[in-house]
C-alpha cells in the first residue's frame, strides 16, 4: 500500500542542503577530476603471477580499464626460438584464457587475439576472437621480420576488421627490421600500428648507433627511428609500458618533457608489469604512471596520455 504526504519547507532545504554537495561534485569542470587510466598491455599468468593477483595489481594502481594481450600457442619452431619463447617468453596466458577473464570482470577488462605469427591457422585464429570481440592483435612478439609475408597477412586482417596492431620489437630477437618499418606504414596506412619495446624506446635518440644495447642510458639528440615514425605517420603510435618505456622516459628528462609534448596525441599508457602488488619499488608500472605525471608538458596531455588516446584508438 502506497501513502503520501505534504514536504515542510524545513524538510526540503534538509533535503536539498544534503544533496548539494553530491550535486556540486557532478557539475564540477571535468578537469579537475581524477584522470581514468587505460592500462593496454598486461598479461595473464604473468610469469605465474594468479588472476587474483593481477587483478588486485591493477586494482591497486587505480587502473579503470585493463586489455589482456593473450599469448600464442605452445610450438617448437623457429619463430618461438626453438619454444624459448613460447607464452611470450613468460609464462603468459593464452587467447581463451584473456577472454574468459575479461568476460569475468565486464567494464573493467577487455582482451586482444594472438597466434604465432607464422603458423598457418595464425590468420583463423586470431579471426575467430577478432569477431568475439577482441580490440585489437597483441602481443605480436616472435621470431618474424616485421615485414615478413605472414605479418602482412595479419595485418591485412586488423584492416579488414579495424583494429590496431601491437608489436614488440627487439633487436635479434623480435619483429626484425625496425629501420625498414615505414615500408610497413605506407603499405596499410588504414591499419594503426602500436610499438613496444626496447628497440622502439631505444631508438627516440637519433644517436642511437648499437642496436644491441637495447637499455641505453646516455642523453637523447631528438630525431631518432622512433621520433621520426611518430611524426612522420598517422599510423604510428607508441605503447608506453615495460621496463624499456620506463627507462625512456627518465634516461633524460629534458628530453623527454620535449618527447611527451610534440607526441601527446600519439603515445599510449600500458604498464606490461609482472609485479603482484601494484606498488611500491617493485612495480613498474607504478613508476612510468609517476614519472608520466611528473614530466607531462600539462594535465590535458597526461591525460591524453592515460586514457584519452587509448579511447579513440581503440574505440571504447
Amino acid at each position: 500500500m502506497n501513502s503520501t504526504r505534504s514536504i515542510s519547507r524545513r524538510e526540503f532545504l534538509a533535503s536539498a542542503a544534503a544533496l548539494a554537495p553530491a550535486l556540486a561534485l557532478d557539475a564540477a569542470d571535468p578537469a579537475t577530476k581524477p584522470a581514468p587510466i587505460i592500462d593496454i598491455h598486461q598479461h595473464t599468468n604473468y610469469h605465474g603471477r594468479t588472476d587474483d593477483q593481477m587483478l588486485a595489481h591493477q586494482r591497486a594502481m587505480g587502473i579503470t580499464t585493463t586489455i589482456l594481450l593473450p599469448a600464442g600457442r605452445v610450438v617448437d619452431r623457429p619463430s618461438t626460438h626453438a619454444g624459448r619463447s613460447n607464452g611470450l617468453a613468460a609464462k603468459c596466458g593464452d587467447n581463451e584464457w584473456c577472454k574468459r577473464f575479461a568476460d569475468e570482470h565486464p567494464g573493467e577488462f577487455l582482451f586482444a587475439a594472438n597466434e604465432v605469427t607464422d603458423l598457418p591457422e595464425a590468420r583463423a585464429e586470431i579471426e575467430k576472437f577478432l569477431k568475439l570481440g577482441a580490440k585489437l592483435i597483441a602481443e605480436q612478439k616472435f621470431g618474424v621480420e616485421c615485414d615478413s609475408a605472414s605479418s602482412q597477412d595479419l595485418y591485412r586482417l586488423a584492416q579488414d576488421y579495424g583494429v590496431p596492431v601491437l608489436l614488440h620489437f627487439q633487436h635479434g630477437s623480435y619483429n626484425l627490421g625496425y629501420e625498414r618499418f615505414h615500408n610497413v606504414l605506407e603499405k596499410f596506412p588504414k591499419v594503426n600500428f602500436l610499438g613496444h619495446a626496447q628497440t622502439v624506446w631505444a631508438n627516440i635518440d637519433k644517436d642511437h648507433s648499437d642496436q644491441k644495447n637495447l637499455y641505453p642510458k646516455t642523453k637523447v639528440t631528438p630525431g631518432g627511428i622512433t621520433d621520426v615514425y611518430l611524426k612522420t605517420y598517422p599510423n604510428f603510435f607508441a605503447d608506453m609500458s615495460a621496463g624499456s618505456g620506463l627507462n625512456a622516459l627518465i634516461r633524460d628528462e629534458e628530453h623527454t618533457r620535449g618527447f611527451l609534448d610534440r607526441h601527446q596525441d600519439k603515445i599510449l599508457y600500458g604498464s606490461d608489469c609482472a609485479d603482484t602488488l601494484g606498488r611500491g619499488p617493485g612495480c613498474q608500472g607504478t613508476q612510468t604512471l609517476a614519472a608520466l605525471r611528473r614530466l607531462a608538458p600539462s594535465e590535458a596531455a597526461l591525460r591524453k596520455i592515460l586514457s584519452g588516446n587509448s579511447t579513440k584508438l581503440f574505440r571504447l
